[in-house]
C-alpha cells in the first residue's frame, strides 16, 4: 500500500495549458488583453511569456503608464495559483489607492 503513495507524482507542468488558464483567470478579473500583455484602465499590470518548461510573468509594482516590474517564473500548478493570488491583492491595493 505504501508504495502506492510513494509512485505517485503530479502530472507534468505544462506552459502552453497554464498560459491559456493565467489569460482565461485575468479575463475573468476584468483585466483587458493587448498581445501578451493585460491591462487596466490603459496602463499594462501583466506581461506574460512560456517558453517549453517556465512561463514567466510581469508584475507592475504599481498602476503606472511606466511601471516597475517584479517577474515571477510559473513553475508548477501551486505557483501558478500564487501568481494570480498576487495579482488579485495588487488590484485591490490598486483600487483603495484610487
Amino acid at each position: 500500500m505504501s508504495d502506492d503513495l510513494d509512485s505517485f507524482a503530479p502530472p507534468p507542468f505544462k506552459p502552453e495549458g497554464a498560459l491559456l488558464q493565467i489569460k482565461r483567470s485575468l479575463r475573468d478579473l476584468k483585466l483587458t488583453e493587448r498581445g501578451n500583455a493585460f491591462e487596466l484602465r490603459g496602463k499594462r499590470v501583466v506581461e506574460l511569456s512560456a517558453d517549453a518548461t517556465t512561463l514567466t510573468a510581469r508584475l507592475a509594482r504599481r498602476l503606472a503608464l511606466t511601471p516597475q516590474w517584479d517577474t515571477q517564473a510559473v513553475t508548477s500548478t501551486p505557483q501558478q495559483r500564487k501568481l494570480i493570488d498576487e495579482v488579485k491583492k495588487r488590484l485591490a491595493r490598486w483600487e483603495q489607492e484610487d
